[in-house]
């Protein structure tokens, strides 16, 4: 597990697409259906399904997070976190760029399509998910070989899967290779090393960059 000092998460995304400025974004508030979001030192109310006039769109909201889509983008956020968002039409690699929080690397992706909060985890050799978070995502996994598995609270039973496609940020992978633990934990899925080996990790101070390699 990568851990450094206390920071709020960050994620930058490089795409093809082109805006016409950076995005700089703080999430302030949050209620049923409305957020309270600052863009560019600007409060913005925002309710689900409204666009601000910087391109920021609320997709849902409650008390705990918000949904929030940036240029076709959508991403889960809490309260208080930040985000800066800066877009090139001439970046060649997908990649991720992410401030830590709590002195970890937190970012929200997907399995299968379906959104799934992860923790970057090095000490992971894969990507593991809980019994709930498989079941959400569409996995049968206990049809799946049956493995032991060793964490911090001792050996777990687990179920070796694959999962038909992982996305962080850009980066899309097809066919990982991952673990199902039959219990509650982990309660944030493990981003391990079956997406990240597959990746080049630079670190410069705080911030973690995650690359595609092809």
């Amino acid at each position: 597990m990568i851990k450094l000092g206390t920071a709020g998460v960050i994620i930058l995304l490089n795409t093809s697409f082109a805006w016409s400025k950076d995005l700089s974004i703080v999430v302030v508030g949050l209620f049923s259906n409305q957020a309270v979001v600052e863009i560019n030192h600007t409060q913005r109310l925002l309710k689900v399904g409204k666009t601000s006039p910087e391109g920021v769109t609320l997709i849902s909201a409650n008390s705990k997070k918000a949904v929030l889509e940036i240029d076709g983008v959508r991403r889960t956020y809490q309260l208080g976190d930040h985000i800066s968002a800066s877009f090139s039409s001439t970046t060649a690699q997908a990649e991720v760029n992410l401030w830590p929080t709590n002195g970890m690397y937190l970012t929200v992706g997907s399995v299968n399509g379906y959104t799934v909060d992860f923790l970057v985890d090095t000490g992971a050799s894969a990507i593991a998910l809980n019994a709930e978070t498989a079941r959400r995502v569409g996995l049968d996994y206990l049809e799946a070989k049956k493995i032991l598995i060793k964490t911090a609270s001792g050996t777990e039973i687990g179920y070796e899967v694959n999962l038909n496609s992982v996305q962080v940020g850009d980066i899309i992978l097809n066919d990982v290779r991952a673990m199902v633990i039959d219990g509650e934990e982990p309660q944030r899925a493990l981003l391990g090393m079956t997406f990240l080996n597959k990746l080049e990790m630079n670190r410069t101070d705080k911030k973690l960059n995650l690359k595609k390699k092809y």
